[in-house]
């Protein structure tokens, strides 16, 4: 079984992207969704206890935990600490499941795949990428989002530049589906001849 790092810094399509590996058949583990999950269940009393405050009703805060470890190195650190054993342990689960269902690829969405050194962790790595311009438009759409806000998410985000020079496959989503939709046929036939290289 090969697995394919799905990465790309925000705003470049990634969710569409690893969404269009599922329309094609392929298993997508969903770190983003994992982590959702964990701050509705596990993770909660947790956070709660290292970070006071940013829980309500049983459920992680997400903008207050964003305010307390936003502009924090160590409280990220920290959080990093929590949150990444549980996800690490999904994600071992997610595999053995896919592996036992026989499924030849299957996709690994990572949002910090290169800074967490999950590229150690797949056998290839696929990079969602746009222009500046387009990506900068579809982060300011969203709700809750500030210009100040994108650039320390940026700030934690490798140079886009970077990961597609670190790519296997780089994927533009500047087009609109249908080009995505090809170049992830594309991927897989590739995907499928490749040795497995993670450690």
């Amino acid at each position: 079984m090969i697995v394919l790092g799905l990465t790309g810094s925000i705003g470049m399509g990634k969710s569409t992207t690893a969404q269009l590996f599922a329309e094609a058949g392929v298993p997508v583990y969903d770190a983003d969704a994992t982590v959702h999950r964990l701050y509705e269940g596990e993770a909660v009393p947790v956070i709660e206890a290292a970070f006071p405050g940013t829980t309500a009703n049983g459920k992680v805060d997400r903008n207050k935990l964003s305010a307390q470890v936003v502009h924090d190195p160590a409280a990220m650190k920290q959080l990093e600490r929590i949150v990444h054993p549980m996800l690490g342990a999904s994600r071992q689960k997610f595999l053995l499941d896919a592996e036992q269902s026989g499924a030849p690829v299957v996709v690994v969405d990572v949002p910090l795949l290169f800074e967490t050194g999950g590229e150690k962790r797949v056998d290839a790595v696929v990079v969602v990428t746009t222009t500046p311009e387009i990506q900068r438009k579809r982060i300011l759409a969203r709700d809750n989002m500030t210009g100040e806000k994108l650039d320390a998410i940026l700030a934690r985000q490798l140079p886009d530049a970077e990961k597609r020079a670190r790519a296997d496959f780089v994927v533009d989503t500047s087009d609109g589906l249908e080009p995505v939709r090809a170049r992830i046929r594309d991927i897989l036939q590739q995907a499928a001849k490749m040795p497995q290289r993670r450690t």
